[in-house]
């Protein structure tokens, strides 16, 4: 198994992406911690994990994540892998009528937790470790009504790149860049749990392969570029996009 005893930091793990993200990790071997907002949702992927960790964490609070990689090296003596997942989409409008406060929000979620788990984690991040964030192909091919979330993840691929320039050989820095995915996003974006048929046919037509990504698709992405298979590369973004970036 490639993570054989690794330790691994997930962010907004307890549902979604970052669920999946856990998973795939502990069924390769490594120990995981679990963070989420909701302890809850830690808790249930953790008691579904052998030697798991739970970790209740605000991604805004710096604080707070600086304690998330204490709990992690008090339990395991350091720190192998940081997957940033957590993130905050917005309900789709013109940009004019977003709020502020919401605005600042979306970037402390999408941005600045990312700031905050590397400066939190790299001091306790020996060679050949990895971070790899989730960012989105609407930050390389942005959609109308969702200007404020295209930029945050824009951003998340130039820190990304940033990051990975300024921490190697020592830390690889990578991320993903998913199309849509049936996750919470969509009841965020549209305001529905369940794409209807007919939108969902016109988001898959824009998809070479014929549908959305799923969890497990960008599970496997990120545990690829965690893992030694993908030991010279850094500042990556990996379009997990099924070819729509294509053109």
């Amino acid at each position: 198994m490639r993570f054989e005893g690794s330790r691994v930091l997930v962010t907004g793990a307890g549902a979604g992406f970052g669920e999946a993200i856990s998973r795939r990790f502990a069924a390769e071997g490594a120990r995981v911690l679990v963070s989420d907002i909701d302890l809850a949702a830690a808790e249930r992927v953790t008691g579904e994990l052998d030697g798991a960790l739970p970790f209740e964490l605000d991604v805004t609070d710096e604080a707070a994540t600086q304690a998330m990689a204490a709990a992690a090296v008090e339990a395991w003596g350091g720190i192998d892998v940081v997957v940033c997942n957590a993130g905050l989409p917005h309900r789709a409008m013109p940009m004019i009528q977003m709020d502020t406060a919401d605005f600042d929000r979306m970037w402390d979620v999408n941005v600045r937790s990312i700031f905050f788990a590397a400066k939190a984690c790299v001091p306790h991040m020996g060679e050949g470790s990895s971070i790899v964030s989730v960012a989105s192909i609407g930050g390389r091919r942005p959609r109308a009504n969702l200007t404020p979330y295209n930029a945050s993840k824009g951003a998340v691929i130039t820190l990304t790149k940033g990051l990975a320039a300024e921490l190697a050989p020592t830390v690889r820095v990578n991320c993903v860049t998913p199309v849509s995915a049936p996750t919470g996003f969509d009841k965020v974006a549209m305001g529905i749990d369940e794409l209807p048929e007919k939108l969902e046919a016109r988001v898959v037509s824009g998809i070479p392969m014929g549908r959305r990504a799923s969890p497990d698709d960008v599970a496997a992405a990120i545990a690829y570029l965690a893992s030694d298979d993908a030991g010279f590369l850094t500042g990556v973004a990996l379009d997990v996009d099924g070819g729509r970036s294509i053109g």
